[in-house]
């Protein structure tokens, strides 16, 4: 496996391919990023892993200086995953001058859930994911579906900007629990993990209300927000949208549910097609 850290190093490893398939991470891989190195592997002649922290998408009270790095780790696991290239550029290798411009997505798309609660992430997150599929000529890109709507977010951008690049999503790893496979995690103390898998089951009690006929969105909201605030939790949102374009649903639409709450210090986000 060829680890790389420059943007000339990158290109003579990846000279010899027509077609990579690229996983970009921020590192500090669990078993659900593994998944998606495999799920790109028949996907192009050559597989790469990006790892990179990208303090862009982050906010000024966000966790960028404390986020987990455990570069040396994630590489052995990326080796042994079958992983082809790794590009793990610093931040003068990724942004050599100060970034002036940016990947403005959507409104209508990332402006609500994530979007409100967190101003600006999408537009780091498109800006750090052009400039990745660009450095590795990639043909064939993989996300999570646990970040749902980001991986909305990069197929449009994907889409109105013509790029050459298939973007597949992987489904989300979960420990027996339901809790869904987080780099973030980690910062769950013991007693929060113990209850961290209730974020999973609000949202399956959610759909299970929808499969059954409820059709009042508002109040299975605000019923799932209140379980979740009844022990302890801090939601940001449980919504049930459209899943075609994350705008509210209406009777026949195929739908998801998406959730983003607090457990302690620890903002976790999931979410569950219904």
């Amino acid at each position: 496996m060829h680890i790389v850290h420059t943007l000339s190093a990158l290109r003579i490893a990846l000279a010899p391919y027509q077609h990579p398939a690229v996983v970009p991470t921020m590192g500090n891989l669990h078993e659900g990023h593994l998944a998606l190195v495999q799920q790109a592997k028949p996907l192009g002649d050559v597989t790469a892993a990006t790892i990179f922290v990208n303090r862009m998408q982050f906010g000024p009270s966000d966790d960028f200086d404390s986020y987990p790095r455990t570069f040396t780790a994630d590489c052995e696991k990326l080796e042994a995953a079958g992983c082809d290239v790794v590009f793990a550029p610093s931040e003068q290798v990724l942004y050599p001058e100060p970034q002036t411009f940016k990947i403005e997505p959507a409104s209508a798309l990332a402006h609500t859930l994530e979007g409100e609660f967190r101003p600006g992430f999408f537009s780091g997150v498109c800006t750090v994911v052009m400039k990745l599929l660009a450095c590795t000529r990639a043909r064939t890109a993989v996300f999570g579906k646990k970040d749902y709507q980001q991986l909305m977010v990069i197929r449009q951008m994907v889409q109105q900007f013509n790029l050459p690049v298939v973007v597949v999503g992987g489904d989300t790893w979960r420990a027996s629990d339901g809790l869904a496979m987080s780099s973030r995690n980690s910062y769950l103390s013991r007693a929060e993990r113990v209850q961290a898998g209730e974020l999973y089951a609000t949202l399956c009690t959610l759909a299970k209300a929808v499969r059954g006929g409820q059709t009042c969105v508002q109040v299975l909201q605000d019923a799932a927000m209140e379980t979740l605030r009844s022990t302890g939790w801090k939601p940001d949102y449980v919504a049930l949208r459209r899943r075609s374009d994350l705008q509210v649903p209406t009777p026949g639409d195929d739908m998801v549910v998406l959730a983003a709450a607090r457990l302690g210090n620890t903002r976790l986000i999931d979410n569950l097609e219904v």
